[in-house]
């Protein structure tokens, strides 16, 4: 696919910190392919800015005065906003990615990852794929950890090992399919059965509660 069949990405950049929206605006806006329709300097400002300008993507800080990320997320779930969510968060700790996760975010990076991998994150984010980098995926590991961790109501079969597998790597539904040979139907019935047995809702949390519970191998291992 060239440059001009690729599809441009609209992108809300939602941050406190003037430089940083700056610096993300600069960046999206000298690489083909992107288009930013705005900037918000909190969670308020940033459900006003999607609700104005119906991005494909919000680039969402977590900690922002005047109006939380996690909180502008969950609200963004609730009214349906065709916006898909990527966090860019400072801290390894940051203690708000499960409740984000939860709350509807489609993906997690540090601010420091490189630009191709923040390009390649939004085009993901844009399509509905789970964006998880390396070193956020083991922060949402020791996020979901507990002292004892319920059973699953039945093991993994080998197939949906292997689409959990794909979904980790921010594999869409159709190329899972095209890849194992299986109908985007099927791919979706996998998807189903596997939520129910690891307890989750969604492709992000799924992820993060096979890499704690072992079923996929930790971030940056091996």
């Amino acid at each position: 696919m060239t440059d001009a069949d690729t599809p441009t990405v609209s992108v809300l950049i939602a941050d406190d910190h003037p430089v940083v929206r700056d610096g993300l605006r600069g960046m999206f806006e000298s690489a083909p392919g992107f288009r930013v329709l705005g900037e918000a300097a909190n969670g308020v400002e940033a459900l006003e800015r999607a609700a104005a300008l119906d991005p494909d993507v919000v680039l969402m800080d977590l900690r922002m005065p005047g109006g939380s990320g996690v909180d502008a997320i969950r609200e963004l779930t609730r009214r349906g906003a065709r916006a898909k969510v990527l966090v860019l968060t400072t801290y390894d700790t940051d203690s708000d990615t499960l409740p984000a996760i939860e709350a509807g975010a489609t993906g997690y990076l540090l601010k420091d990852a490189p630009r191709e991998e923040l390009f390649t994150a939004v085009r993901a984010a844009a399509e509905g794929r789970t964006v998880l980098s390396p070193a956020v995926a083991s922060r949402l590991v020791s996020a979901v950890r507990a002292p004892a961790a319920e059973p699953l109501s039945a093991p993994l079969s080998a197939r949906e090992r292997e689409v959990l597998a794909l979904v980790a790597r921010g594999t869409s539904n159709r190329e899972i399919a095209r890849e194992l040979f299986i109908s985007e139907a099927t791919v979706k019935t996998h998807l189903t059965h596997l939520y129910a047995k690891l307890g989750v809702k969604d492709r992000a949390a799924a992820v993060a509660v096979a890499y704690e519970r072992g079923i996929l191998g930790r971030p940056g291992a091996g």
